[in-house]
């Protein structure tokens, strides 16, 4: 019987990461990430929307690299600590393997469990809910309605 207890409690538990940005942090699962890397300057294409920050090599990969906060109402902003997080892309496009997120910093790993409290605040754009960790508002990203975003604007 502790073995079927055992088994259900680490399927209710998920390891999440806490992905910060300029002026918020999302709410990923672990198995979203594949990478984080440092920040490089990427290869800008004119007439792009003011969310995509161009194109980063990556593993003989060029993949689009975007803004989550202007993606979502807010500004773009590369700080001195800025990184790059290699996205699973979840859309099922054959081509569309992977996207890429700015960050400002190093994600935090944690375990998520189904007594995560939701928080009662309003969502912007592209973010499906929101959750309250000890102190602080964690904002849980629409990744596929994202690389939807980028596939509409023609960039993947």
């Amino acid at each position: 019987m502790s073995q079927a207890v055992a088994t259900q409690n680490s399927a209710a538990n998920l390891t999440g990461l806490l992905v910060p940005l300029a002026d918020r942090t999302l709410l990923l699962p672990n198995v979203a990430v594949a990478e984080l890397i440092p920040y490089r300057a990427p290869q800008v294409s004119e007439g792009a929307p003011a969310w995509f920050l161009g194109q980063i090599a990556w593993r003989d990969l060029s993949l689009p690299l975007f803004s989550f906060e202007a993606a979502s109402g807010g500004q773009a902003q590369v700080a001195s600590g800025a990184r790059v997080a290699v996205i699973n892309a979840l859309g099922g496009r054959p081509k569309v393997k992977f996207i890429a997120l700015l960050v400002q910093g190093i994600p935090r790993s944690l375990k998520v469990g189904s007594d995560l409290a939701a928080a009662d605040v309003e969502l912007a754009p592209l973010e499906l809910g929101a959750a309250r960790i000890a102190d602080e508002v964690v904002r849980i990203p629409d990744l596929v309605a994202l690389e939807q975003m980028l596939d509409d604007a023609g960039l993947i």
